[in-house]
């Protein structure tokens, strides 16, 4: 019977192959996703906070029975995921109640040589230390990561600054990590002025240290905080959001917006709705590849097709510009999940995949997703 210890270790081991394969992903010469560099830029960031999680959480599990693995994500619950925040919060706190790592280690020695048993009790206090140490100094995906801007340039056509702009939630009712970026436009004539020239250019005299922590306009950048933590629920369409940003803030305009959904996740470990997958994987286990995995997501994005100019009266701005956002609607499923567009991708061992394909049990997982195959540091796309 397989332990829980060696369940989560399983677990663990498996989704750091396959954060590890994402980021080989992202940063490969010839991926797909490196077409412009933008969406590599935009995800690995929270690629990585999701590699500290992962870190934290494996440590944490060694120190508390109450980990969970959501059944239909495949990633950690929701649960933990607000645990692992409110532990980095209370860090500082507890690691002042509990010995320093030195004098907990003398201790260990002391009552080993002195009892001839093993100290359980201190064991566990070192296994507490060096978790509470580890989330002290993470930077971790929470249940939101605040928007930040990291590229600022001019649309040419109409003189106006616009920035792109990134945040993140792990979604609670779904278990899932999401991305969002945000290409806005910006009309407020304050940081036409600051930003750009008047050849319409941007202005190289306010040099800009990317990426900046919210947005780029001080004036909106708390309620644009505000709006990114209560719009971002999986539950909400693209253009929901996006309608809801338009009508939230006279003067910025968002012109196109993406969400990258991470997940789900299907290894042997994971059981329950996935579970028919995991005995699918289970099948494919190798000396090469000991711990089978496959990581799936979506790229959801939607933008704006037509601007509505603005009306202005005696008293200044009366009728703010509106966008009019494209859905594709010759697509069920893109008028379905309110997009211009999607895309399904799936990565996994390339060993992996050839087994399933062996097993004849690949169109079951691989129709519909561009499919991405990892060989030693070698990434293979399109397969």
């Amino acid at each position: 019977m397989t332990s829980p210890n060696s369940k989560a270790a399983s677990y663990f081991q498996a989704m750091k192959s396959a954060m590890s394969g994402l980021e080989m992903l992202l940063s490969a010469p010839g991926s797909p996703f490196r077409v412009h560099d933008l969406i590599a830029a935009s995800i690995a960031p929270y690629v990585e906070m999701l590699q500290e999680s992962f870190k934290a959480l494996e440590h944490r599990s060694e120190v508390s029975d109450s980990f969970k693995i959501d059944k239909s994500s495949g990633f950690p619950s929701y649960q933990d995921v607000l645990a692992l925040e409110n532990d980095s919060k209370s860090a500082s706190a507890r690691l002042a109640q509990i010995p320093d790592m030195d004098e907990l280690k003398a201790e260990m020695v002391d009552h080993i040589l002195r009892r001839k048993s093993f100290p359980t009790a201190i064991k566990a206090q070192l296994a507490e230390r060096s978790y509470l140490e580890r989330v002290q100094r993470g930077e971790f995906f929470n249940k939101h990561v605040l928007p930040r801007t990291i590229r600022v340039s001019v649309n040419r056509n109409n003189g106006r600054p616009y920035y792109i702009v990134t945040w993140g939630t792990y979604d609670g009712p779904s278990s899932l990590p999401m991305i969002y970026m945000a290409v806005i436009e910006d009309s407020s004539e304050r940081l036409k002025r600051l930003l750009v020239t008047s050849d319409g250019r941007l202005n190289p005299e306010q040099p800009i240290d990317l990426p900046v922590g919210g947005l780029l306009n001080n004036e909106f950048a708390a309620d644009f905080d505000k709006f990114a933590q209560s719009n971002c629920d999986y539950a909400l369409s693209l253009v929901t959001i996006a309608k809801a940003l338009d009508e939230r803030f006279d003067y910025l305009h968002p012109k196109q917006l993406r969400r990258f959904v991470i997940g789900p996740f299907y290894s042997a470990a994971v059981e329950g709705d996935s579970a028919g997958v995991a005995a699918l994987l289970e099948k494919t286990r190798s000396p090469r590849q000991p711990e089978p995995w496959m990581l799936t997501w979506t790229t959801q994005e939607v933008f704006s097709k037509n601007e509505r100019a603005a009306r202005h009266g005696l008293w200044g701005l009366k009728n703010p510009a509106r966008d009019e956002f494209h859905i594709e609607t010759s697509s069920i499923e893109c008028a379905k999940q309110g997009v211009s567009s999607f895309e399904k991708h799936i990565l996994l061992p390339h060993d992996t995949y050839s087994a399933l394909y062996a097993n004849r049990d690949a169109e079951r997982f691989f129709t519909g997703f561009t499919t991405h195959t990892i060989s030693g540091n070698t990434v293979i796309s399109g397969v």
